[in-house]
């Protein structure tokens, strides 16, 4: 049984915003409900630009209705470039978490946002999905735009990612050999492309003077924070800073990283070399 937060139930037993904007400045529509998950989503722009009005329906599960919900709320108040700007992790992260099997019921929603910003931008007309690939899963009808979109922007690694936050594979399976491949193949261009980025930055990453206690504390925050947990997030982990003592930084997993077989490899190969290259390569991580 999938744990759901107090939010989504919320957002699903009393979802805010349903049904349809007459004469809409924006319209988005995607999904199939031959496939299980439908959404249509629609809004109106007050004299300032900003989206005063927002209704969506959709077809599917709770998750979809919830996701649905949580966006219409996020999105009034906003201009086309502050709405643009939200990710299907933003969508999660608004309701406190997704089961990892309903994350595609988060990208439903950053999809037909995006193509209802695509409406309004195109002078009230609308916006097929551009298909520039070849499609990979017929079940689903999803290409491999689609899942280099998902690999990129939500760190995914495995075939059972691809499937939740895409459905991609999750029908009759003849796709799945075709996926690992992309999947490999697009995190081997990751992986090389940041071998190449730390190895030009690399003299740069780190300060050249000594760093006083207080500006070394600051520093091992801000890499925490800006680096090292947004990749943990990604994966439902993270980690909290503990104590600085000397050179030594004293962590605590939390989330999936607190029950990760590969946490031992997490706080050395990854937590630690970023400490390292960004702040101090004396630094050690310990966990608590």
């Amino acid at each position: 049984m999938w744990d759901y937060s107090d939010k989504v139930r919320d957002h699903y037993l009393n979802p805010r915003n349903v049904g349809e904007i007459e004469n809409p400045d924006g319209y988005g529509e995607t999904g199939n409900i031959k496939c299980g998950d439908a959404l249509r989503l629609t809004f109106k722009l007050d004299e300032n630009k900003k989206i005063s009005d927002i209704k969506f329906k959709t077809f599917g599960c709770g998750s979809a209705i919830a996701s649905s919900s949580i966006l219409t709320e996020m999105c009034k108040g906003m201009t086309i470039e502050e709405a643009a700007k939200i990710t299907n992790d933003d969508i999660a992260g608004e309701l406190e978490g997704l089961p990892d099997a309903k994350m595609h019921c988060s990208v439903m929603g950053q999809e037909a946002l995006e193509l209802a910003i695509a409406f309004y931008q195109n002078g009230g007309k609308t916006v097929e999905k551009e298909v520039k690939s070849p499609v990979i899963c017929h079940c689903f009808n999803i290409t491999e735009d689609d899942i280099d979109k998902a690999v990129r922007q939500n760190g995914l690694t495995t075939i059972e990612q691809v499937i939740n936050y895409t459905k991609a594979g999750g029908g009759c399976g003849a796709c799945i050999q075709d996926i690992e491949t992309l999947v490999n193949k697009i995190n081997a261009e990751i992986d090389a492309h940041n071998h190449d980025h730390h190895d030009h930055g690399h003299e740069e990453s780190a300060p050249k003077r000594e760093l006083t206690t207080l500006e070394k504390i600051d520093l091992i925050r801000k890499v925490l924070n800006e680096d090292i947990r947004p990749a943990l997030q990604r994966d439902h982990g993270d980690c909290d800073l503990v104590d600085v003592d000397g050179n030594k930084v004293k962590i605590r997993f939390m989330g999936a990283c607190s029950s990760c077989s590969f946490s031992s490899s997490t706080q050395n190969d990854f937590i630690g070399k970023t400490l390292q290259e960004k702040v101090s390569a004396d630094l050690v991580v310990e966990l608590m």
